[in-house]
């Protein structure tokens, strides 16, 4: 089985269409996706639904981002804030019907609410943000600090890295991939396609390391 890790969307679903296309990905593959699928962007109510569609015919496993968990702050705590000023604005009207009504299908609230925290395999650990870097992974996953999981940039400053397997990630956005040893962080800024240097939506096979990189489409 392939694995293919696929960096932050937020938002933009006619970026990841194309690069679901270019991927082309088969039965035998597993994706996984690292979170950050909503806020900033045009689109994220098409992000959600192409991604429920997707886990019909894939292997998928949807991770949860620092944004799915503001989200979720707003509708089930009525957290409004910081969610706000971190994009979620933006989510919200991609959800207003016709009349300018607020309609959000239980299934995407239920699928924001279904991500995981973290994903682990024998060689990779996938998680949203990264992992303290003086903690193992073993460490990391024992204490499961969810704070950590979704914010965490401690490792891309961090001179050594204690982990026994390779951190893939996002969250902090990239103008090119990392990829060393211990670390690949995948999130190349796709919604922050005015910035110079950034803009891009990426993917990566595992274990080849194989990048798969498209523009900012909306």
């Amino acid at each position: 089985m392939g694995l293919i890790a696929i960096g932050d969307i937020h938002g933009c679903a006619c970026t990841l269409d194309a690069l679901l296309e270019r991927l082309a990905p088969t039965p035998n593959d597993h994706l996984v996706f690292v979170g950050d699928y909503v806020d900033r962007g045009p689109d994220s109510k098409g992000v959600i639904d192409r991604l429920i569609a997707l886990r019909e015919t894939y292997s998928c496993t949807f991770l949860r981002g620092n944004h799915e968990a503001l989200m979720m702050g707003y509708f089930d705590h009525s957290e409004y804030d910081l969610w706000r000023i971190n994009g979620g604005i933006a989510t919200l009207n991609s959800y207003l019907n016709e009349d300018h009504h607020l309609v959000i299908p239980s299934a995407h609230l239920d699928f924001v609410h279904d991500t995981e925290l973290y994903l682990d395999t024998p060689s990779f650990f996938f998680v949203h943000a990264g992992i303290r870097p003086e903690r193992t992974v073993a460490e990391s996953i024992e204490e499961e600090d969810e704070e950590v999981f979704l914010w965490e940039r401690g490792h891309l400053k961090a001179h050594t890295l204690v982990w026994e397997k390779t951190v893939v990630c996002g969250h902090t956005p990239q103008e090119e991939p990392i990829n060393i040893e211990k670390l690949l962080n995948i999130d190349t800024g796709c919604v922050y396609y005015m910035h110079r240097g950034l803009g891009h939506l990426t993917a990566v096979r595992l274990p080849e390391r194989e990048f798969i990189v498209v523009p900012y489409e909306g």
